[in-house]
């Protein structure tokens, strides 16, 4: 099995990585003290490279690129900066992907060229004040009124809210029917009673606008169901697979960003006469971290490569989402240990790993729900088996 880079992919990571450190970069420290978004000349030049629309065809002004390359990029942004690097993902991944893959021809051509140049972000919403995991606890509803639906009810922590202005919802159309009465509506921010609620104030990934959404009696047109309204979570389920390949890779890099600091730190600072990094008890610790990343990167291009074979990947997705999460915070967690009281400080970058990644374990499916998710699967696959 070849596990290397193609010649596209091997481009695609150098351009983004200059990109990053070039670009974005600079404005890492800037977001996560001011808890802003990027400005809006720099999300023009993400959508000039292709950023908000990585994997949307060419002819949507996207860079039409497989799932490796995907991840890559991915994995670049969250290098420098994590609070990009979710708002890049969960605009691909989870609202994006999803219109290109089960949205209608009347769909793709309404909202697809302006997610794609970043023109407009989106976002995806299932949570609420009393619905997280438990989706069937969801009390948005959507009752239908002519050719349209009413969609009233309140989403929370969702990413990109504060400035996005398309998102996929999930509400009940059917509340008797648990999960199978639950649909996915494309809600345009312009529509009259959407309403952007408070932007939460978060430990990490401060540059995202995390916020709450409220819809009051949202008039919502038949036509914006995402595919089948009887498939609604079902479609939300396999949307999130897809977000959940993104958010272990930002995971990822932002846990390489912290091991390449601590590495770098370890080879030059200097204790009873020699870099730290000669001890045992530091070397270990980098050892660890860099097999721990290693490992990490392959289950994601693992997932990302049955996904591009258009084979099952939900195990996959779960298991390379909750490895990189735990790694990755196992590394920054170590980063910050080798910095000692530098790494404590607000004037070194390694504290934001540390407030960043730990989210990483709990949004998209916390590390517990993944577990869960992977246990079902071996329990089918050994039923199957006696």
């Amino acid at each position: 099995m070849d596990l290397t880079l193609n010649k596209t992919q091997k481009a695609v990571q150098k351009h983004i990585r200059r990109f990053c450190e070039n670009v974005l970069g600079p404005w890492a420290p800037v977001l996560d003290k001011e808890h802003r978004f990027l400005p809006p000349d720099v999300v023009k030049e993400m959508g000039r490279v292709g950023i908000w629309g990585i994997q949307a065809p060419k002819k949507y002004g996207g860079a039409e690129l497989d799932t490796v390359s995907y991840s890559i990029i991915i994995e670049e942004i969250a290098r420098v900066c994590g609070s990009t690097a979710l708002s890049t993902t969960v605009h691909n991944s989870v609202c994006l992907a999803p219109i290109l893959k089960f949205g209608s021809e009347y769909l793709k051509e309404k909202y697809a060229y302006d997610l794609a140049i970043g023109k407009k972000i989106g976002g995806f919403t299932v949570t609420e004040p009393n619905a997280g995991s438990d989706a069937a606890g969801m009390q948005t509803i959507a009752v239908k009124d002519g050719n349209d639906y009413i969609v009233t009810g309140q989403k929370t922590f969702v990413t990109n809210g504060g400035n996005g202005e398309v998102f996929l919802v999930g509400a009940k159309y059917d509340p008797g029917k648990g999960t199978r009465g639950i649909g996915v509506f494309i809600i345009d921010k312009s529509m009259e009673g959407f309403e952007v609620g408070k932007i939460e104030e978060k430990l990490g990934m401060r540059g995202n606008l995390t916020s709450e959404l409220y819809f009051d009696h949202v008039r919502v047109p038949k036509e914006n169901i995402l595919g089948s309204l009887k498939a609604g979570f079902i479609l939300a389920m396999k949307t999130l697979d897809i977000g959940r390949i993104g958010i272990a890779s930002q995971a990822l890099g932002i846990g390489c960003a912290a091991f390449e600091a601590a590495a770098k730190y370890a080879s030059q600072r200097k204790q009873f006469g020699r870099p730290i990094g000669k001890f045992q008890g530091i070397s270990f610790k980098l050892a660890e971290m860099k097999t721990d990343l290693e490992a990490a990167r392959l289950l994601i291009y693992k997932a990302a490569s049955l996904k591009d074979k258009g084979l099952p990947y939900t195990r996959e997705a779960s298991m390379c989402k909750f490895f990189a999460a735990d790694r990755a915070m196992k590394a920054c967690r170590e980063a910050l240990q080798i910095f000692g009281g530098y790494g404590y400080c607000l004037e070194l970058p390694v504290e934001r790993y540390f407030r960043d990644v730990k989210v990483t374990e709990i949004y998209e499916g916390t590390s517990e729900i993944m577990k869960l998710i992977i246990g079902n699967h071996i329990l089918k696959e050994f039923k199957q088996i006696n």
